[in-house]
């Protein structure tokens, strides 16, 4: 996981940097990140279906899976209870942002889905190309019983560099509800954790860096008393993996999701004087 945290220790440098420019320039109530934000919830996936490329020159093999079908796994919703597992194994996400704009309804954000996809089980599968050296073209039950897995199960981990837009639809007279529409757009790397079999020889799991993504969200967001938030929304994301790594060989496909995502978050002020978060009549 040594990427990811390179990926969150270079957006907090970012942020660190703005707001430190900013400060040699003008006096210091004044701030050029006008808050910032962590949220954290859980997510559901949807995914369009692909095609796995796989290339083991070693092994004379350069087929296609065609028209596979993935799931995701939620993990949270099986088994006894609602938190019967630690709350990093089912599939989470978490936001880290800071509005940039007097109005601050504008952001950037480090955006991290950590989603799940698998081969379901036990599909009947289009193999195409060269198999061993010779050609092919059937189909083949793909399941565990027969020696064949296919996930990216510790994590298809969509990783976004978002832009956020914020737009107010109503506030309470005393400042203490804030419902907003939220628009977010990005584009970033992939992390997936890459466990495979394929006919019967497995690989080595692991992390890695896999690819590129790109993804539209959008919601509504819930306040209470300025600094909790309640952040209900849909996204759109398009995946493309590549260099993945199997048994003496790679893999390749790209596919889409849809997500549906719920956050819990708190908002942090750069200043106690933000008359974004203010009381309306109090002003503390």
């Amino acid at each position: 996981m040594k990427k990811i945290n390179i990926f969150i220790l270079l957006f907090i440098n970012i942020a660190l940097i703005l707001n430190g420019a900013q400060a040699q320039e003008k006096p210091k109530h004044k701030h050029k990140i006008k808050s910032v934000y962590f949220a954290w919830g859980y997510n559901d996936e949807w995914y369009t279906h692909s095609t796995i490329h796989i290339q083991q020159g070693a092994l004379g093999n350069f087929y296609k899976l065609m028209d596979v079908e993935g799931r995701d796994h939620r993990g949270w919703n099986e088994g006894p209870g609602v938190l019967h597992e630690e709350l990093t194994i089912p599939q989470y996400n978490y936001r880290l942002g800071f509005y940039i704009n007097e109005k601050q309804d504008l952001a950037l954000e480090l955006n991290f889905d950590h989603t799940k996809y698998l081969l379901f089980d036990n599909q009947t599968i289009e193999l195409k190309g060269t198999l061993h050296n010779r050609p092919v073209d059937s189909n083949i039950v793909f399941s565990q019983a027969n020696g064949d897995y296919y996930y990216l199960n510790n994590g298809a981990n969509f990783f976004l560099f978002n832009l956020v837009k914020r737009k107010s639809f109503y506030k309470s007279k005393d400042n203490n509800l804030h419902l907003d529409f939220i628009g977010k757009a990005g584009i970033g790397p992939l992390v997936p954790h890459v466990q495979n079999r394929l006919f019967g020889v497995a690989n080595n799991p692991h992390f890695q860096f896999g690819g590129w993504n790109t993804g539209v969200e959008m919601g509504i967001k819930a306040t209470c008393y300025r600094r909790v938030y309640l952040e209900l929304t849909q996204k759109f994301d398009y995946a493309r993996y590549s260099n993945l790594q199997i048994y003496d060989g790679t893999a390749r496909q790209a596919f889409g999701t849809y997500e549906l995502i719920l956050t819990l978050g708190v908002i942090l002020p750069t200043s106690k004087h933000d008359p974004e978060y203010m009381h309306i009549k109090g002003g503390n």
